[in-house]
């Protein structure tokens, strides 16, 4: 229990001094960049197709990714913790 606090004030000791020496500087995607560079080399290239729906705002889009990484992370360690349960109950059998 110690060392989990440990690791939690580490863990939040980094996301505020990352936060804090990066002040006012802009988080973005790979997609943006990827845009700004393909802009640079071909000026006249257009999409293949457009997006069904595109979010009203950056942070309804932030929201959503965030929203997609817990998922998925939380059926990862669902997965994980069922199979290894699992398997040490096969153990004790």
């Amino acid at each position: 229990m110690k060392r989990n606090l440990i690791l939690i004030a580490i863990m939040l000791c980094l996301v505020v001094y990352a936060l804090y020496s990066n002040q006012g500087a802009e988080f973005g995607g790979a997609d943006g960049q990827a845009e700004g560079v393909i802009e640079e080399i071909n000026p006249g290239y257009e999409p293949w197709f457009n997006p069904i729906w595109e979010p009203p705002s950056g942070e309804i889009e932030s929201l959503l990714f965030a929203l997609q990484a817990a998922l998925g992370t939380g059926f990862i360690c669902y997965y994980l913790g069922y199979s290894i349960g699992r398997s040490k109950g096969r153990a004790q059998a």
